[in-house]
């Protein structure tokens, strides 16, 4: 993946050494079960995943320069929300940040970073997004962009605790809102 840099964060593969910075926030439960996953028990559990990110080539390790510290992770995948027709051009977009850097842009400058190098670099003509329907952080940030809510369905969580929960889609075609 190309490092992608903005004023305040470098966009960059993960690296092993990010298990540490990976472990504080992905521990929160906070974070992880408003992502989809379950909160991490152990630095191993970190150690794996950024394995997973190394191997797949599809998440930014979102790194601030000024302390030189992964604060949280942005990726575009070709994770295909059901039942849309999802297009050979189109992506998916996640983000998590870690919970002691929310309320400064700091995700809206790397979601931004993103959205413009898969528009502009990659010849994404799509990007989706799928929010739980209680995680208004990440529904601000999308709607920032100009995500267009598309639909809403029902899903078990079994990864977590089996609970059933409200995704909700929305899509963004044009990129003249990054």
């Amino acid at each position: 993946m190309n490092q992608i840099t903005t004023d305040r964060l470098l966009l960059r593969d993960w690296k092993m050494s990010d298990k540490d910075n990976l472990y504080e926030y992905a521990k929160s439960e906070l974070v992880g079960p408003r992502a989809g996953w379950a909160p991490h028990k152990c630095e191993e559990d970190s150690e794996r995943a950024i394995r997973k990110f190394i191997k797949v080539q599809d998440t930014y390790a979102v790194e601030l320069i000024s302390e030189h510290k992964v604060i949280g992770s942005v990726g575009l995948y070709n994770k295909k929300p059901f039942p849309v027709i999802f297009g050979d051009r189109d992506r998916s977009i996640g983000y998590v940040l870690n919970p002691n850097y929310w309320g400064q842009g700091y995700i809206t400058e790397a979601v931004r970073a993103v959205l413009d190098y898969g528009f502009n670099n990659l010849g994404i003509s799509r990007v989706w997004c799928e929010i739980y329907l209680d995680n208004e952080n990440s529904k601000r940030v999308a709607e920032k962009f100009g995500f267009q809510y598309r639909y809403s369905r029902k899903e078990s969580i079994n990864i977590i605790d089996h609970s059933e929960i409200i995704t909700l889609v929305y899509c963004l075609e044009d990129k003249a809102n990054v």
